[in-house]
């Protein structure tokens, strides 16, 4: 076998097979590290769903208050001024 046989058909193979397969593999890869949430958004969110939590409470009460102090207000908004 000729000596630029022995480069020519490995080199073949591996642009061929493996480095589209290792390309698209990488790439992948990389779109679903970045389509995840980071350490410090996923602490952002945590804090963000608890403070909602925290402001529905807020709001119930509210509305419980609004509903013993004046029971139709609801009626009121809903027709407008």
């Amino acid at each position: 076998m000729d000596l630029a046989a022995v480069f020519v058909v490995p080199t073949t193979l591996f642009l061929l097979i493996v480095a589209p397969t290792w390309l698209f593999l990488h790439y992948r890869s990389k779109r679903r590290s970045e389509a995840a949430l980071s350490d410090d958004e996923r602490v952002e969110l945590e804090r963000l769903t608890v403070a909602a939590g925290r402001m529905s409470e807020r709001i119930e009460t509210l509305e419980s208050i609004l509903d013993e102090r004046t029971p139709d207000w609801r009626n009121r908004i809903a027709a407008g001024p």
